[in-house]
């Protein structure tokens, strides 16, 4: 796990490579605080960097950019591949390799030598963001692992090609201008976060899950690329679910239990101490019951709690631990330790990003880093198989919304909008419904977004289409919790889930590994039935089912809680001078780009506990905040 930097400057507009690119890596220090390294190719005007947190192969010859044994090929690369034994030893008996120490980056650069990039990356099963230079073709490759687990942005700015783990890297760069997109801006206060290829930047792209980037310096009075899939969950989605699995549950549950195992196993390959996050729920306590079983030793567990009970899920996970005999450390959390936490959110996301529990998901990283450098997660279990209350909720919703007449549903939403002239809240929310909503995938559009955008921002905004808005999948995905499940898989895991966990683990330089989404268990659940993950109104039926061989079943069978924070509150109290300050009417007016009175109601409107506009205002001082440290 390490953070990468990297210049295409071949007509020096941007300065001194290595200066350049040293200061992004300054920046990123919390992503690789072991080691730093930096190669330059002079005659190409082409710099690689990389910043180290040392997990496997400690040594010197694990260090980066590393060169292939042939010296064609220069890498940086940050995350990992668990496969890559498995891979060398392929290597070993197809063209004798021999290999000079233990790290998998030297086995993803030979594996790309003796196959090529397109064969190669197909083989590799794990997190990874890299990016290749080939010496003798002049080609740069940036690759991202299937699911988005690892970020990766990329600018094509004043003929310069960059690339980076994280956006702040970009603005060290002097000679970079970068100003705020708009569009960008609306599709935060849409989704609560910047999803798909887009940045808050202009001309600043993410480079999307499952994709190459292909860069030809063959021509030099030009910077040409290419952006080519080499996996899609979508595409696998439709495969496995026209060969559904045709066994019972338990032979399912049999299929899917050597699956994990042998994910958990390689996720638990290190050189340096690991442990597990516990929140009590389904997913974190498989993941953590099944590494306890093929560990000879109890696994260091960590688990964030809240003094507000119905936030609270630290009982249950401290009650799992003690059945599964870990070791145990937990953490409960006060507006003073989240009040420290807030002003460093800005740095460590780059971008507005508006999911609170980026706070406890923070804590309980630093919590871990104190014991161990590596986590495994239990994150991707709810997109994987049907665990969001939500889809049990709009499928419902959309039968009772459909059974009123077309022509009379524009008089009914005209009223209820009467109702409540804010624009916010749930009579509103049901009048859109109404005026809008022609099928289920409507219904969850809707309600996975935030119409208020269209009074948030000055402006007229244009919302560019997503994933979410504008689907890449075809009509024959036909099931409604197929399609919902989906949806998240390409939006709300990527841009949301990975994200918040990325940011905050990395930025107290501690990995976090996701067994759940190595590529063959999400293949697997598309085959699943849906009867095997929806079964008499529960979700994630196999996983109970699976986690039942490990844990008694009244301790996980409850509602869901997630991990909400009581963000409502707090900014009512403790943090109400820091939201004041934020929301300063001359300051937001002078900033330009929030509607400040409507803002102002709904803020008098929470702080009057006449409604509660958590979520809302949540969004409102995460945007503010971000603008705030990024002047």
């Amino acid at each position: 796990m390490c953070g990468i930097a990297g210049i295409v400057d071949y007509k020096n507009n941007l300065g001194p490579l290595d200066q350049n690119i040293q200061a992004m890596l300054d920046v990123i220090n919390h992503r690789g605080p072991d080691a730093d390294g930096l190669w330059i190719d002079e005659a190409a005007r082409v710099g690689l960097g990389h910043k180290r947190l040392s997990i496997i192969d400690l040594s010197e010859e694990g260090a980066q950019p590393m060169h292939s044994s042939n010296q064609q090929f220069a890498i940086t690369y940050n995350g990992e591949v668990y496969n890559f034994k498995e891979i060398a030893d392929e290597l070993s008996a197809e063209f004798n390799t021999v290999f000079r120490g233990h790290s998998d980056t030297e086995i993803i650069l030979e594996a790309i030598s003796h196959w090529g990039i397109d064969k190669a990356v197909c083989k590799f099963n794990g997190m990874f963001a890299f990016a290749v230079w080939d010496k003798q073709n002049k080609h740069l490759t940036l690759a991202r692992d299937r699911l988005g687990k690892k970020p990766l942005y990329f600018a094509n700015i004043k003929n310069s090609f960059i690339f980076a783990s994280e956006l702040k890297e970009l603005k060290s760069i002097p000679a970079l201008e970068l100003s705020i997109n708009t569009e960008s801006v609306a599709l935060y206060f849409n989704n609560g976060n910047i999803p798909g290829k887009h940045s808050i930047y202009n001309d600043v792209y993410k480079l999307e899950p499952g994709h190459l980037l292909k860069l030809d310096l063959g021509k030099p009075d030009e910077i040409n690329y290419s952006i080519s899939c080499y996996w899609s969950v979508s595409e696998k989605a439709a495969e496995n679910i026209n060969s559904a699995f045709s066994g019972d549950l338990n032979s399912a549950t049999d299929q899917l239990q050597n699956l994990l195992k042998d994910s958990v196993k390689h996720r638990m390959l290190s050189d340096v101490p690991l442990g597990a996050f516990l929140s009590g729920g389904i997913d974190s306590s498989l993941v953590t019951a099944i590494m306890q079983d093929v560990s000879d030793k109890p696994v260091q567990t960590f688990s964030i709690g809240f003094h507000e009970k119905k936030y609270n899920e630290a009982n249950f996970a401290k009650e799992i631990a003690e059945h599964l005999g870990t070791n145990h450390t937990e953490l409960y959390v006060t507006p003073e330790q989240a009040m420290d936490v807030i002003p460093k959110l800005p740095f460590l996301y780059d971008e507005p990003f508006s999911d609170s529990s980026q706070i406890p998901t923070y804590l309980v990283s630093e919590m871990a880093r104190d014991k161990v450098t590596v986590v495994l997660s239990g994150d991707g279990g709810d997109e994987l198989f049907c665990g969001y209350d939500r889809y049990l909720d709009t499928i419902p919703l959309w039968n009772k919304i459909n059974k009123v007449p077309n022509s009379v549903k524009p008089v009914v939403s005209m009223l209820l909008n009467m109702l409540q002239p804010l624009g916010i809240g749930k009579l509103q929310t049901l009048a859109s419904l109404l005026a809008k909503c022609r099928s289920v995938d409507d219904v969850y559009r809707y309600l996975m977004t935030d119409p208020s955008v269209l009074q948030i921002l000055k402006n007229n905004p244009v919302i560019p289409p997503v994933n979410l808005t504008n689907p890449i999948f075809g009509p024959e995905i036909t099931d409604p919790y197929n399609r919902l499940m989906l949806y998240d898989q390409l939006g709300y895991l990527v841009d949301d889930i990975l994200v918040k966990v990325d940011r905050a683990s990395m930025g107290v330089s501690l990995e976090s590994r996701v067994p759940l989404l190595d590529y063959r268990v999400v293949e697997f659940a598309w085959s699943i039935p849906m009867s095997m993950k929806i079964h008499n109104g529960k979700e994630k039926y196999i996983l109970r089912n699976l986690l039942s061989r490990y844990v008694p079943m009244q301790m996980f069978d409850r509602p869901k809680m997630g991990f909400a924070v009581p963000v409502g509150e707090w900014i009512k109290s403790p943090l109400l001078d820091w939201a004041e300050n934020l929301l300063d009417k001359s300051k937001m007016n002078q900033q330009g780009f929030l509607n400040t009175e409507y803002i102002h109601r709904i803020w008098d409107q929470h702080k009057s506990n006449q409604y509660d506009h958590n979520f809302f205002m949540w969004k409102i001082l995460m945007f503010q905040a971000w603008l705030e440290n990024s002047e």
